[in-house]
């Protein structure tokens, strides 16, 4: 980004945070430049316990009054004349604030330099610091030194360890690695106090210098060592942000420059220059010190804006909920926008109420940072916990085979909504942080103690359906399981445990409905009624639906069909592959698949209970003998017994009904062979496969359809003899014998005279004796 094309931005923000700090701004009046007297007069006032007691109450008094009702001026100011005078007010602080400055240092050149400063004091003092810096410095890195060796197998446990989660693992070893580095600065402090006390300067005192530069390497040491928990450059198992090294050590460093910058700028630099300057000196040096901080952050962050935004937005792609995607692809966008507000609202502060405000912003900050960070921890344990696909062992999955895809479906959308309750509670954390929302008052509110609770019992209840169903819907499975529980069930078990599973699964998704909405504070008294009225309704209006409902349970209550069954309902003859309340699903022979609802069943043909018979007619010609082929049919039935396929399919011997037609052409022999439901129509292929065989054998003839020519008879009853010979002869295509030639001259077309042209096939010569 151009930096001018920022500058407007900027100078909005700057604008806006102005603005939120109006009401502070506008309750400081500026001081008079210099008036001893008054201060003095304060001075007596405050020491006098009375004349102090009259003041504390005339204060509460005008506290409380200005309370009730604000001031008419301010009240009557519209909202771009109190900009305008928030604006001037600041303008003319900063313009004071250098005109100090100038005045100050000019000074300082006019008067007599020796006499307003004694150069060999603030030599003496510039060395002894330098040596106290030097020393605590020194300290510092050789304690870290001995240390980083604890560190790197700190580091390769974080990375390699076995027995905890990555995230648990990884959060001990940054923990106990802030640990030792907060004792590392402690132990520098602590030898940084010795040194100046009794090596440096006067024996047994603590300069005023010294003192001022260890506060500040204390709170500007244990600053960097929590930006080096998530910015660990060196050690990748000691890094709580999932960055690269080379990133990680960019921001480390960028971040312990502004934070060195800013904290010995103003908690060392500043003091001295007031102590020895000038307090106008030291005012300006720290405004200088905040600016330039200032840029240098804006310059870092227009630098990276591409980066972090492509960053930001590979994040994005990883993420598997739609709301998370889209606010970390916005946030990618406008990540530049929010970080240059930051800095204005830091630089505004610091210039308008350096006393109060910028520990607030301080304090808010790490707040901040603390609750997004913990967050992000939470949300990766509970992905590496439950996130993964959950593995069950073999014997569980043997016995309950649809318990692990069931919890592979369920467990992601749970984890989903934590992540939403996550990001919900990060952003009340942010903004109760930055005093934008009071997050204790509104839990100890009723409302927001009432909201909180109803969520918690929502929870609860959907956990407990859940692990209800779970329960049940395991049991169900493994009652239907062949392998586990009592083995193979039969085909009613089947049937009503799937359709107890179905009413299982709406009466109790229909409860918990019912419970969420009555928790959450919802009538459901109306709704019951209304629901018992609809239904009467619906009972009135679908009397096909009631009929199919009835007729389906007094079918499943009979045990008239199961799955699996051949059976024929409604005309129609097939496998009932499913089974509803409400209707029968039947696959045909051809592969089609009918649904048949019960109100049009009439009788339900089961092929498939106890047993089933193969009934065959078998017909012979009229001059084979019966008795020889009851005996081949008995014959072939003993055949098909002794088969290894066919034999445990038979229950009974052969029945043979005897002669049961004398028909046209054929006389017809009944036989019945029981087998086992289901397997009649298979025997009975086989059977009709050697019935064939062993007629054959014995050359018993099966008719079948063929013509007979009757040439007549004469007065006498006498029929003339009818001679008929067959021959074979091949003709050309003209219909002129094979091997003969073709007659070219020929004046007529023998090939339409019947008496020319013999049939290619057969000859017959008819001859009448008479």
């Amino acid at each position: 980004m151009n930096p001018m094309r920022a500058l407007p931005l900027m100078l909005g923000w700057l604008l806006i945070a102005l603005l939120a700090l109006a009401g502070p701004v506008q309750a400081q009046p500026a001081e008079p430049d210099g008036q001893p007297s008054a201060n003095a007069a304060l001075a007596d006032l405050l020491e006098n316990e009375q004349s102090r007691q009259q003041l504390i109450d005339q204060l509460r008094g005008a506290a409380d009054a200005a309370a009730v009702e604000p001031p008419p001026e301010q009240a009557q100011l519209s909202l771009p004349r109190q900009l305008a005078e928030i604006t001037s007010h600041v303008a003319s602080d900063i313009g004071s604030q250098f005109t100090a400055i100038v005045s100050a240092i000019g000074g300082m050149f006019d008067s007599d330099l020796e006499s307003t400063f004694d150069v060999e004091a603030f030599t003496s003092a510039a060395i002894n610091l330098g040596l106290v810096i030097l020393a605590t410095f020194v300290l510092f890195m050789a304690f870290r030194r001995l240390a980083r060796p604890l560190f790197t197998g700190v580091s390769q446990w974080s990375q390699s360890g076995e027995g905890l989660t990555p995230v648990l693992r990884l959060v001990i070893c940054v923990a106990l690695a802030a640990v030792v580095d907060v004792l590392i600065v402690a132990f520098a402090y602590l030898g940084g106090n010795l040194i100046a006390t009794f090596a440096i300067g006067e024996t047994g005192e603590l300069s005023t210098r010294a003192s001022l530069f260890l506060n500040a390497f204390l709170v500007i040491e244990l600053l960097k060592a929590a930006v080096r928990m998530l910015f660990a450059s060196r050690y990748e198992g000691l890094r709580l942000l999932p960055i690269s090294a080379e990133e990680a050590s960019y921001w480390n460093r960028w971040i312990a420059r502004l934070i060195g910058l800013v904290g010995y700028g103003l908690m060392v630099v500043v003091p001295l220059v007031n102590a020895y300057v000038s307090p106008a000196v030291g005012q300006g040096l720290g405004t200088l010190i905040m600016v330039g901080a200032f840029l240098y952050a804006v310059i870092v962050v227009l630098k990276n804006r591409r980066r972090l935004r492509d960053a930001i937005n590979a994040k994005a792609a990883q993420s598997t909920m739609t709301a998370s995607r889209i606010s970390l692809q916005l946030f990618a966008r406008t990540w530049h926008l929010f970080a240059l507000a930051y800095f204005v609202m830091v630089l505004t502060v610091t210039l308008t109420r350096p006393v109060d405000a910028l520990p607030f912003v301080l304090f808010a900050t790490l707040k901040t940072i603390a609750a997004v960070v913990v967050g992000l921890l939470v949300s990766s344990f509970l992905t590496q916990t439950i996130g993964r696909r959950i593995r069950l062992s073999d014997d569980l999955r043997l016995k309950l085979p649809l318990l692990e895809p069931r919890l592979n479906s369920y467990v992601p959308n749970a984890l989903r909504l934590i992540r939403t309750v996550i990001v919900v509670l990060v952003i009340m954390l942010v903004l109760d942080a930055w005093g934008a929302f009071d997050l204790a008052a509104w839990y100890a509110s009723e409302a927001g103690s009432g909201l909180v609770g109803k969520l918690v019992s929502v929870a609860v209840i959907l956990a407990f359906a859940i692990g209800l169903w779970l329960s049940l819907a395991s049991l169900i499975e493994h009652k239907l399981n062949p392998d586990t529980g009592t083995g193979e069930p039969d085909a009613r078990a089947k049937t009503l445990l799937t359709l107890f599973r179905n009413a299982l699964a709406i009466a109790l998704v229909t409860i918990t409905a019912m419970i969420v909405l009555a928790e959450i504070g919802i009538n459901i008294g109306p709704l019951i009624a209304g629901a018992g009225v609809l239904g009467l309704a619906i009972g009135f209006g679908a009397q096909k639906l009631v009929q199919d409902i009835i007729t389906g349970i007094f079918i499943q209550v009979e045990n008239a069909m199961n799955t699996g069954d051949v059976v024929t309902v409604g005309g129609i003859t097939g496998t009932a592959e499913r089974l509803s309340i409400r209707s029968v699903g039947i696959r045909d022979l051809n592969g089609t698949y009918h649904i048949v609802p019960f109100s049009s069943v009439d009788t339900v043909s089961n092929y498939m209970r106890e047993f089933g018979y193969h009934v065959g007619e078998y017909g012979i010609a009229y001059r084979e003998s019966i008795d020889d082929a009851i005996v081949a049919l008995r014959e072939a039935f003993d055949e098909l017994a002794g088969d290894e396929e066919h034999k445990m399919n038979i229950l009974a011997p052969l029945e043979v009904a005897g002669v049961v037609a004398l028909a046209d052409s054929s006389v017809n022999i009944r036989v019945r062979i029981k087998t086992t439901p289901g397997t009649q129509w298979a025997t009975g292929r086989a059977f009709n496969r050697l019935v064939k065989l062993h007629f054959d054998a014995r050359g018993i003839e099966i008719p079948f359809p063929h013509t007979t020519l009757y040439f007549g008879q004469d007065k006498t009853g006498s029929a003339p003899p009818a001679n008929l010979r067959v021959m074979q002869q091949d003709f050309t295509i003209d219909g002129s014998p094979a091997g003969q030639p073709k007659q070219a001259d020929s004046h007529t077309d023998d090939r339409y005279d019947p008496r020319a042209r013999p049939n290619p096939k057969f000859k017959g010569d008819f001859d009448d004796e008479d």
